[in-house]
């Protein structure tokens, strides 16, 4: 007997973080992130990272919103195959303008990788997930990956959760790269780092990033 197919989530069942962000305040966040000083700060992040990799000519980013990541990827690495993941339509929308990049229009919860690329990445995207998601989206994250993942998010030790924006339940953080290598021993640290909102050349918010990379 065939297991049923699962059901696509749909705005009756979709979390609060998901319907948050696939709406009007999802639609605020694209107004409030279209700077092109924050192009160059993520470009200057990713020069940093992908120093630290080897052969990657593709990558699939976890919640890419109007693709500011992608964009300065695509800078860095100007023959990458891009794709992308974002629940907000009208963000999803301006990617497909761009052109730079492939985007699915999907929830986190609802994807699933079909193939592989040679980096899966967040930024700023795992503290806004509900933590009961957390190990799905994990696992996604690293079944996307024929090599390397990174996250770049707010750090904790341990789990917290803040006020955002006047919403609850909406930011949360924690260390998200250690809990995917204690679920994942296939995953060595290569590298860390950390950007500062008071930096003077590229700042951005206070987010830790972390390299990891399949072991073979």
């Amino acid at each position: 007997m065939t297991s049923p197919t699962p059901t696509p989530a749909t705005p009756a069942d979709r979390t609060p973080q998901e319907e948050l962000w696939a709406g009007d305040f999802g639609n605020d966040y694209i107004t409030r992130n279209r700077d092109g000083a924050l192009l160059d700060n993520n470009r200057a992040l990713f020069d940093k990272i992908l120093a630290h990799t080897q052969g990657v000519t593709s990558a699939i980013e976890f919640g890419s919103n109007i693709g500011n990541n992608l964009r300065a990827i695509r800078g860095l690495l100007p023959e990458a195959e891009l794709h992308s993941v974002e629940i907000n339509a009208t963000a999803a929308a301006e990617i497909e303008a761009w052109g730079g990049a492939t985007v699915e229009v999907a929830s986190l919860m609802d994807f699933k990788p079909a193939r592989q690329w040679d980096l899966s990445f967040t930024k700023g995207v795992l503290i806004h997930l509900s933590p009961e998601s957390l190990p799905d989206v994990y696992d996604k994250l690293v079944a996307a990956s024929s090599r390397y993942v990174m996250v770049c998010e707010y750090y904790n030790p341990t789990p917290v959760e803040v006020s955002y924006r006047g919403h609850e339940h909406a930011l949360f953080k924690r260390d998200f790269a250690g809990e995917i290598l204690d679920a994942h021993p296939e995953l060595r640290l290569v590298d860390y780092g950390f950007t500062y909102h008071r930096d003077p050349q590229h700042p951005l918010d206070d987010s830790t990033w972390f390299l990891m990379e399949k072991q073979s």
